[in-house]
């Protein structure tokens, strides 16, 4: 068992440095002259249509299509972007009524207007994806549309998360002449009016980017174009970024690769490493309809016996922090439930769990993961979740793994006892770490009754728009997930950039959701 505080002794030093001697963050910011920039990560996007994607293709939405509302650099709380303005019309927070900016056009030069905006919207609902982004919106009576840039949000209750709803990548406005009402669409490409066009798309491999001259809202473009290239794993990615390949990595760089890139040397010359704190969230999921997983003994035996601290250290070199519930450190309304309730890892309690229950041991469990989506550490982690349950006793685990397109399909369709999944947030409040996994319709495709928290906690939450005044309601939900033991949090990341000495802009290019707004990126053109 390890240390809880352990501290990150291999790289403390890590903290916006720079490997270069005599390199600092100044200097001009100029053009594209030496071509687009290029950005790595091991995150593919899944689909390209708005309509079908509650997952990370939201990286590549955020940069090629346009939302009412977002957040430009350093903010927290939603901006217009589309929208001219924004705002509740009513004390009850039922009524959210938005204003477009004028002369708003898609990049094939249909222009935008308030209808458009409704189809977006209305589209999500009415397609209803399995992977969809449709439970986003369970507070949504109607849309009203009075005039060309009049938008007005009719809510069925209360919800002063409203705005944030708005301002995720699920809310792209999309043309109502190349997006079905009622279907996915088929064709190629994405047709958008965010600060970039998509000029080229390879399933996969690769994302090009330029510059949408027609783009009106917050973003400040920094340069004309970018390639996102993607990667199946963080060795081939840092390899790319030493050879100059790429300029700078995005999500996916594994522990042992932040640890060498942090410790300098002739490999890394030329490259400087950053850190930043992340809300983002890796976490079990056990399956209701699993002759073994829907067993509350069984799964509060595994609470009991995992081992947070000992996955951070061995598998992430300490560059995740143990968690111990599902709203991440730094939210407000965090807590520690479980380990309040579990304590230390102890395979004594764990049995005394099981015996009670008069479950037969060692039980047998089968725990599934992906193999191209949370970078290439998922595996290490699976390998030692299956290392610590057989070392109790109590547990004989088989290990299974697919691609993130066919992994998805795969818990969608409830084939899996236990799976990994992973949590960026739609919005930075503790509401987005509850809501979307209880409830018949979720962002796991199990469903998860759990009215007290939906009927009752979360409405009442939502009332308020000063979440300092819901800490309670908030804590409350989060000890019913503890007592259901559904969801195992295990770890909450941080973020880390590995980029060219001569790029800027990495620091700011982050948004509160962790996506990266690639307008921020730019070349240094002097020292």
């Amino acid at each position: 068992m390890f240390n809880r505080n352990r501290s990150m002794q291999q790289v403390a030093a890590i903290v916006s440095i720079s490997l270069v001697a005599g390199c600092g963050l100044l200097g001009e910011e100029g053009s594209d002259k030496a071509g687009p920039i290029v950005v790595g990560t091991t995150s593919a996007p899944s689909t390209l249509d708005p309509a079908a994607s509650w997952d990370g293709s939201w990286e590549l939405f955020r940069n090629v299509y346009q939302t009412l509302l977002a957040y430009p650099n350093g903010a927290t709380t939603p901006q217009p972007d589309a929208a001219k303005s924004c705002s509740f019309t009513d004390s009850s927070s039922r009524t959210f009524r938005c204003e477009l900016r004028d002369d708003l056009k898609f990049s094939n030069g249909d222009k935008i207007d308030a209808k458009a905006v409704k189809h977006s919207i209305d589209r999500i609902r009415a397609i209803n994806a399995p992977t969809g982004p449709a439970a986003l919106l369970g507070s949504l009576e109607e849309i009203e549309v009075p005039g060309d840039h009049e938008i007005v949000f009719k809510l069925n209750k209360p919800d002063a998360t409203f705005p944030f709803v708005l301002a995720t990548p699920a809310m792209s406005i999309v043309d109502p002449d190349d997006y079905p009402a009622n279907s996915l669409r088929e064709a190629d490409g994405i047709v958008g009016s965010g600060p970039y066009q998509l000029d080229s798309y390879q399933e996969g491999d690769s994302a090009e980017l330029v510059r949408y001259g027609g783009y009106k809202g917050y973003a400040d473009h920094q340069n004309d174009a970018v390639t996102i290239r993607y990667f199946q794993d963080s060795a081939e990615m840092v390899k790319a970024l030493r050879s100059r390949q790429i300029d700078i990595t995005y999500q996916g760089l594994a522990a042992d690769d932040v640890v060498e890139l942090g410790q300098g040397g002739a490999d890394n010359e030329g490259l400087r490493l950053v850190e930043g704190s992340s809300t983002a969230i890796n976490y079990l999921v056990f399956n209701p309809k699993d002759p073994v997983a829907e067993k509350l003994p069984v799964r509060r035996a595994v609470a009991q016996i995992v081992d947070r601290p000992a996955i951070a250290h061995k598998v992430y070199k300490d560059t995740v922090d143990p968690l111990y519930s599902m709203v991440p450190k730094g939210l407000t309304g965090h807590t520690t439930a479980y380990f309040d309730d579990f304590g230390e890892p102890d395979a004594d309690k764990a049995r005394k769990i099981l015996a009670d229950a008069d479950i037969e041991t060692p039980v047998p469990l089968t725990l599934w993961y992906t193999t191209d989506r949370y970078g290439s550490d998922t595996a290490l982690e699976f390998k030692e979740l299956k290392a610590q349950l057989e070392a109790s006793g109590l547990f004989t685990v088989t290990l299974k793994s697919r691609p993130w397109k066919t992994y998805v399909v795969g818990y969608q369709k409830g084939e899996y006892p236990v799976f990994g999944r992973g949590w960026m947030p739609d919005f930075p409040d503790a509401d987005n770490f509850i809501a979307p996994f209880v409830g018949d319709q979720n962002a796991l495709g199990t469903p998860y009754p759990a009215k007290e928290i939906t009927d009752d906690l979360l409405p009442r939450s939502r009332q308020e728009s000063d979440r300092a005044n819901v800490v309670k309601e908030l804590q409350e939900a989060q000890q019913i997930l503890v007592d259901d033991a559904r969801l195992l949090p295990l770890w909450q990341g941080k973020q880390f950039l590995a980029m060219n000495e001569d790029l800027s802009g990495g620091e700011r290019a982050l948004d509160p959701s962790t996506i990266m707004m690639m307008w921020q990126l730019s070349r240094k053109t002097s020292w």
